[in-house]
């Protein structure tokens, strides 16, 4: 059923993407189109140019939250992700288009149960403990809700669209943190992702982009910030130069332009000297480095989560 305007849905794929329009789309997207996309297939299918095209937007993980605000053509709906800030865009979240396919419809509300939170790059979700793969790709920061006890080294999750639980191996799973991290806790995190592809919009383990990196890592520990770089600035706290610490951001801008680039930093400076774990858009990969004079000129300050 196409979920309908005015109604909340959630996402039921592993990685579902957020495009610009439905006509934005080019023919190498189609793995991320399919009603079960396959993300690694679609990041290995594109070419080093094509992994920047700004047709992408950003990606939902299964069990996102959207509102439907509009139905397209050919099984496309106009959604916001209510789970990803945008103040810049639309108060209510992150808006674009998807496939309708790629949601489902909200579960009866029941006794609240604990979240769980994907704690490795990558995970597959079965019909049963110990059964057959039912959902491949479920990646790092995937929330999930509790479906009961872990039993024989698996732990039962309710995923949307599956009326049963799903069972996970009981160390990819880990319960909500019910304190605040760390910032050198979350930069761990975001140091798990080091090597991986950048792609445009990209929120997954498959590929990501610099304030993906950032929104992701926190939200492996429940905290929830904004998407973009420019509103994860707004979001944080300003810091002097030379006061921050591994697990704060640096944030970069060219002169008279909004900021367009962030990073975690993984050390502390010394003697001018500055480094950072980010997701480059110039290399196209996540690396960890000392600022080279290009960042240098363009960082505009620091500042804690």
């Amino acid at each position: 059923m196409v979920p309908q305007p005015g109604h909340r849905a959630l996402v039921r794929v592993p990685v579902a993407t957020l495009w610009t329009d439905p006509d934005a789309v080019r023919p190498t997207d189609e793995p991320a189109l399919r009603d079960s996309p396959d993300i690694a297939a679609w990041v290995d299918g594109m070419d080093h140019d094509q992994r920047v095209g700004d047709c992408v937007l950003t990606q939902l993980l299964l069990g996102e939250p959207v509102l439907v605000t509009g139905a397209g053509p050919d099984g496309w709906v106009r959604v916001v992700a209510l789970g990803q800030p945008a103040a810049k865009l639309d108060p209510r979240g992150y808006p674009g288009w998807m496939r309708a396919t790629h949601l489902a419809a909200p579960a009866d509300a029941g006794p609240a149960a604990p979240t769980l939170l994907v704690d490795v790059r990558r995970t597959t979700l079965h019909g049963t403990a110990g059964g057959p793969p039912a959902l491949a790709g479920v990646v790092l920061g995937t929330r999930l809700t509790s479906a009961g006890r872990p039993t024989d080294g698996w732990r039962p999750a309710r995923a949307p669209g599956r009326t049963e639980p799903l069972w996970a191996p009981a160390g990819d799973l880990v319960p909500s943190p019910a304190e605040r991290p760390a910032a050198k806790e979350v930069l761990a995190v975001a140091e798990r992702l080091r090597d991986l592809v950048y792609v445009w919009g990209g929120l997954s383990t498959d590929g990501i982009d610099c304030s993906g990196l950032v929104h992701l890592a926190w939200r492996r520990y429940g905290v929830t910030l904004p998407r973009d770089a420019d509103d994860q600035a707004e979001a944080t706290t300003p810091l002097a130069l030379d006061d921050e610490r591994p697990g704060d951001l640096y944030f970069f801008a060219r002169p008279g332009r909004r900021i367009h680039h962030v990073g975690i930093v993984s050390a502390e400076p010394h003697g001018g000297r500055r480094r950072m774990l980010h997701a480059c858009y110039l290399t196209r990969r996540v690396v960890e480095e000392e600022l080279p004079p290009a960042r240098v000129d363009t960082l505009v300050g620091a500042h804690r989560v």
